[in-house]
C-alpha cells in the first residue's frame, strides 16, 4: 500500500499548477464553510446560553401548572435534601433556586411594573455574573435587604445607590407585599428591555417580603454540556412525583428552538450549494487529469499493470488533492475562529437593533466546537470519493492499444 501512496503523491506534483488550483478551490470553500458554520453555531450557543442563564436553566423543576400561570400560589417548598441529591447527579454543575414574581416599584411620582427575582447571590455569581455588571454600589449578599436595579430602570425612576424605592405587590396566597427598600447596586444588562425593568433581591429577603417562607417558584439546573440534557433530565425526574414538572429549556422556549431550526436549515442549504460548486470543481479537475494521462494509462496497462491497481492510485490522488485543501483550510481557519471566539464582533446599526428586538445582546459570537471541523473534513472526503468514480469508470473501459495510439 505504501508504494501506491508514494506513486499517487508523486503523480500530483508532476503538474504542480493543476494540483495547486484544485486544492485551492477546496481550501477557500472549506475556509468559507467553517466561518459560516462557526458563526451560526456560535449564535445558536449564545442564544441558548443567554436563555438558560437569565431565565429557565437547562432544566427547570417547578410545581405542576406554574409555567402556565407564573403565580406565587404555584410555588413549592425548597427541600434541601432533594437539592443536595440534584447536585450529586452526574453532569449537573449548579442547582439554582429562584423566587420570581412581579411588583410595582415607585419613587416619588414615577411608578413602573417590573419583574422581581429573588436569587441566591453566592450561587448566581457564575451564572448571572451580576457582580461583573455593576456600574455603581455593591453586589448582594445572601442576607442583603437591599436590591439590584437595572440601569435603565434606575434612570426612569431617577434613583441612585442609597436611595429607597417602594415595592408593592401580592405575596403568597394573596397577602399584600409592601416595603421600602434601599438601592444597593445598579447593574447594566446587555439587553435594553431587561435593563429597563429587572430587579434582583436576595432569596431570603424575597421569601420574607412575599410571605413565602422557604418557598421558591423554580429550581434551575445547569449542566456541563447541552448534549447531556436528556440524560440528566431522566435522572432529575426520578426525584420528583407527579405534583411537579421537570421541563427542559426546549420545552419552555419552543419559539427559540424553532428559530434555530429554521436558520440552521437555511445554513445547510447554503453549505450544500457551496459544496456542489466544490464537487464540480474537483470533478472537472479529475476529468482533465484523467484525459491528459490516457496514453500513460495505456502504457501501464500494456506492460502488465492491473486496472484495479491503477484505479486505486487515481482514487488516492483524488483524495490527496482534497485532503491538502481541507487540512490547509482547517489549519488557517482555526486561529481566526479562535480569535473571534474570545473576541466576538460587536454589531451596530440596523442589525444591532434587530438583535435587540429579539432580546439578544448585539454581538456576533463564534464557535470552535470540534464537530464543525470534523463535519467539513468528512464532507470533502465524501466529495473526493464520489469524484473518483469518473477515473474508475474511465480506466475500466480503457483499451491499452487505443490509448497508446491516442
Amino acid at each position: 500500500m505504501g508504494t501506491y501512496l508514494r506513486l499517487a503523491w508523486r503523480n500530483l506534483w508532476r503538474n504542480k499548477k493543476r494540483t495547486f488550483i484544485a486544492s485551492s478551490s477546496v481550501f477557500f470553500a472549506v475556509l468559507l464553510a467553517l466561518v459560516m458554520r462557526s458563526m451560526q453555531k456560535g449564535s445558536y450557543d449564545f442564544m441558548i446560553d443567554s436563555s438558560v442563564r437569565f431565565s429557565t436553566g437547562y432544566i427547570q423543576v417547578h410545581e405542576k401548572g406554574y409555567w402556565d400561570k407564573r403565580s406565587l400560589d404555584k410555588s413549592m417548598e425548597l427541600d434541601k435534601q432533594v437539592e443536595g441529591k440534584l447536585k450529586n447527579i452526574t453532569h449537573v454543575t449548579q442547582v439554582i433556586p429562584r423566587l420570581e414574581t412581579f411588583t410595582l416599584i415607585s419613587r416619588g411620582n414615577a411608578t413602573r411594573v417590573s419583574p422581581i427575582i429573588g436569587i441566591n447571590p453566592s450561587a448566581e455569581e457564575t451564572t448571572l455574573k451580576l457582580n461583573e455588571k455593576l456600574t455603581a454600589g455593591r453586589y448582594l449578599s445572601d442576607s442583603s435587604r437591599g436590591l439590584l436595579i437595572g440601569q435603565g430602570l434606575a434612570e426612569l425612576l431617577k434613583v441612585g445607590v442609597g436611595d429607597s424605592v417602594v415595592l408593592y405587590g401580592q405575596g403568597y396566597h394573596g397577602i399584600t407585599a409592601a416595603a421600602q427598600v434601599p438601592v444597593q447596586g445598579i447593574i447594566k444588562l446587555p439587553i435594553p428591555e431587561l435593563n429597563k425593568s429587572l430587579i434582583y433581591i436576595s432569596l431570603a429577603y424575597a421569601q420574607w417580603l412575599y410571605s413565602a417562607d422557604n418557598r421558591i417558584t423554580s429550581l434551575s439546573i445547569m449542566i456541563e454540556k447541552p448534549n447531556e440534557l436528556e440524560q440528566v433530565r431522566a435522572q432529575v425526574a426520578k426525584l420528583f412525583d407527579d405534583d411537579y414538572e421537570v421541563m427542559t429549556w426546549k420545552e419552555m422556549t419552543p419559539e427559540l428552538v424553532q428559530s434555530i431550526e429554521v436558520d440552521n436549515a437555511g445554513g445547510i442549504i447554503m453549505l450544500a450549494i457551496l459544496y456542489i460548486v466544490i464537487g464540480f470543481g474537483i470533478f472537472g479537475t479529475i476529468m482533465m487529469m484523467t484525459a491528459e494521462r490516457t496514453k500513460e494509462f495505456g502504457i501501464l496497462i500494456a506492460v502488465g499493470m492491473k486496472k484495479t491497481k491503477l484505479i486505486l492510485i487515481t482514487t488516492i490522488e483524488t483524495i490527496f488533492i482534497s485532503l491538502i485543501g481541507v487540512i490547509a483550510g482547517i489549519i488557517i481557519s482555526y486561529p481566526l475562529l479562535l480569535y473571534f471566539y474570545y473576541n466576538p464582533i460587536r454589531l451596530t446599526g440596523d442589525l444591532a437593533e434587530a438583535m435587540l428586538a429579539f432580546g439578544l445582546e448585539p454581538i456576533m459570537p463564534f464557535s470552535i466546537a470540534p464537530g464543525i471541523f470534523i463535519a467539513q473534513f468528512w464532507t470533502v472526503l465524501l466529495i473526493a470519493l464520489l469524484s473518483a468514480w469518473y477515473p474508475f469508470r474511465y480506466v475500466q473501459k480503457l483499451k491499452a492499444v487505443e490509448a497508446i495510439r491516442n
